[in-house]
């Protein structure tokens, strides 16, 4: 396939969803999954090919296995790859937090990212060159009440993408990226009605998808955050 892809995951809602028209029309092919199979199948046919849309739980290994192996079938390596998918915990603290609850969130917001990394890297590295962002969060770099487990998942995630950034040598840039506060279903269930006062997710596209398509080897390993986040 000729073009430039970017991967998304998390894209059948909130952000992931709102840069897919934005990435088509820069003429970027999406390579996109969701955990949703019934939003997948809307997706693939408001977006035929030579766009792919796969149901992918990005916490199942043998989920991922068989979307990155799709991807590399049909695209090859991809340029740009969004690890965008992530859970919040209910509203607690730490120690009223279930044991099922934490376990789910340290498997979607840390081992997922890492899973797509693994079958991914090998082929971007042996081209030479492409660009991987593993969203963070302001609560990455910083703290709050109710969100302990959140929050450690995200600070999780920059350190995970530092420190493969040292180990691609800037072949491939790795790149933690703060997306700045949005109004999505993620953030209304931990502000509630206050989220109506932040970008909606479609003013942020507008925004976070050209800033996406600049980035390459010079940030490679920085913390990075969407301008106006």
């Amino acid at each position: 396939m000729k073009g430039e892809t970017v991967v998304i995951t998390g894209c059948t809602r909130g952000l992931g969803h709102a840069m897919i028209p934005r990435f088509i029309a820069a003429g970027w092919q999406i390579a996109g999954c969701g955990r949703n199979e019934a939003q997948i199948a809307d997706l693939s046919r408001q977006f035929p090919a030579p766009h792919l849309f796969q149901a992918c739980d990005i916490s199942r290994e043998p989920d991922v296995t068989a979307f990155c192996s799709a991807i590399l079938k049909q695209f090859g390596p991809p340029d740009l790859v969004l690890n965008n998918a992530a859970i919040i915990n209910p509203n607690a603290p730490l120690w009223e937090t279930s044991v099922e609850d934490f376990s789910r969130i340290i498997d979607i917001n840390i081992k997922g990212p890492a899973a797509m990394m693994r079958h991914l890297l090998p082929a971007m590295l042996k081209r030479g060159s492409g660009v991987i962002v593993n969203f963070s969060s302001g609560w990455g770099r910083c703290t709050a009440a109710d969100v302990a487990p959140y929050c450690a998942t995200k600070y999780a995630i920059e350190g995970l993408s530092m420190a493969t950034a040292q180990d691609t040598g800037g072949k491939v840039a790795v790149i933690p990226m703060n997306p700045g506060i949005i109004d999505t279903d993620m953030l209304r269930s931990t502000f509630g009605g206050e989220a109506g006062g932040f970008p909606d997710a479609d003013d942020w596209a507008k925004r976070a998808v050209p800033y996406f398509i600049k980035l390459g080897p010079k940030d490679n390993g920085k913390p990075l955050t969407v301008p106006g986040g």
